[in-house]
């Protein structure tokens, strides 16, 4: 018999669902010293009663599978659409914000002239010095009160207290203490990236799970290979959810200092922009940004996958 039945035509086809037969096939072994059969119908089991095999169904036809790039730049394209839909129709003045054409044309002058590939090289210089001095710094101390009590004591709580601060509150500080040139700019970014990165490695070492740190060190496992083996390898994880959340950050921070008396950049662009109420550059420059932090997600996606080939995840249901 089966479990399961076919739909009437017009109707959605039912989940797939296991089919139930009956095992015609003659005992053997123990099912044989149940008793002989003494008639026609399914072999005896071990017990006695009827033995059956369950099948799955099989799965019914599925339709064209989008590719899941296709799917995620569609979020983005809608948006696109409905912008420009707005522009063309009135409906969004150009005072307030210009077309997507627009923009697309101001970033062909600008790139045909040299201003926006110039641009974009000294604002990813400033980023990624800032970044590298952040991460060292984030880093260093979260292996240092991650991994040992007296640091966690130290160091901890002085983090916590410091990330309620608001970094672009301390803008003035370091104009006061670094000046107005490159300085000011470089710290802050690192500041702001110092944070997720901190506590996403601290908390991934601190989630490292007990029993496998005691069975590392019944296998005779000494510090360093229990920190090499075990401990980093959990903490890999958090650590990359950091870096994604760090990178952002890095972007989000440099919108900030490059307010700052800047002389060339994307900042530059847009207080120049701003002045001639040019919403085509100022938009422009937040889709380059934009851009870089989509750009820098990809490259940690793609190290997550290899770095994290060893551990099974959830990676969700669906087509």
């Amino acid at each position: 018999m089966s479990v399961s039945e076919h739909p009437p035509a017009g109707t959605a086809p039912a989940p797939a669902v296991a089919t139930i037969e009956p095992d015609t096939r003659a005992a053997t072994g123990a099912g044989a010293e149940a008793g002989p059969r003494t008639g026609p119908g399914p072999a005896p089991g071990p017990t006695g009663g009827p033995r059956t095999t369950i099948r799955p169904a099989p799965r019914g036809r599925r339709g064209p599978r989008i590719p899941r790039g296709v799917r995620r730049a569609g979020g983005p394209a809608a948006l696109l659409l409905a912008w420009y839909l707005a522009s063309v129709t009135g409906l969004l003045p150009s005072e307030v914000l210009t077309s997507p054409v627009d923009v697309l044309r101001r970033a062909v002058e600008l790139t045909a002239s040299g201003e926006l590939p110039s641009a974009i090289g000294t604002s990813a210089v400033r980023a990624g010095t800032g970044f590298a001095l952040g991460a060292v710094v984030a880093i260093t101390l979260a292996l240092t009160a991650g991994l040992f009590r007296i640091g966690e004591d130290l160091v901890d709580s002085s983090m916590g207290m410091l990330r309620a601060i608001p970094w672009v509150g301390l803008i003035p500080l370091f104009i006061i203490w670094f000046g107005i040139d490159e300085t000011p700019k470089i710290a802050l970014v690192g500041l702001a990236v110092t944070y997720p990165l901190y506590f996403n490695i601290y908390g991934g070492i601190r989630s490292t799970d007990a029993q496998l740190v005691e069975a590392a060190r019944m296998l005779g496992l000494g510090r360093i290979g229990l920190i090499r083996h075990v401990i980093l390898p959990s903490a890999l994880p958090g650590a990359l959810v950091g870096l994604r959340y760090a990178l952002s950050t890095a972007w989000l921070a440099l919108v900030f200092a490059e307010q700052v008396n800047a002389t060339e950049g994307i900042g530059y662009l847009m207080i120049n922009a701003q002045q001639y109420f040019r919403t085509d550059v100022i938009v422009l420059c937040l889709a380059v940004y934009a851009v870089l932090g989509l750009l820098g997600d990809f490259i940690v996606r793609l190290l997550s996958r290899w770095l994290l080939s060893w551990r099974a995840s959830f990676d969700g249901e669906g087509a």
